[in-house]
C-alpha cells in the first residue's frame, strides 16, 4: 500500500504543519472512519511538545481524508489540530 498526495493535500499539509510521515502513520496505523462523499478518514494523535504559531502544544492530531485507488490511498486533504 502506498500513500499518494493530491496537490490540494500538499498545500494543506504546508499550511497546517502536517508531514508526510505523520500522514502515512495515520493512514497505516491510525483510527479509520467513514467520511463524506465516499471518502475514508484516518486519525492519529502524536506527541508534539513544541510551539506552533507562537503557542506551546503537547499533542498534535492529524486527520487525512483519502480515496482508495487500486492498492493505494490518494490523500485529498489534511487537517491538523494542536492541543
Amino acid at each position: 500500500m502506498a500513500v499518494r498526495y493530491h496537490p490540494h493535500a500538499r498545500q494543506r499539509m504546508a499550511e497546517r504543519g502536517a508531514g508526510e510521515q505523520e500522514i502515512a502513520a495515520a493512514v497505516g496505523q491510525g483510527e479509520q472512519f467513514k467520511a463524506k462523499f465516499g471518502r475514508t478518514g484516518f486519525r492519529r494523535n502524536f506527541l508534539f511538545e513544541k510551539q506552533w504559531r507562537g503557542k506551546y502544544y503537547k499533542m498534535k492530531q492529524v486527520e487525512a481524508y483519502a480515496v482508495r485507488e487500486g492498492d493505494d490511498w490518494l490523500v485529498i486533504t489534511v487537517i491538523a489540530r494542536y492541543f
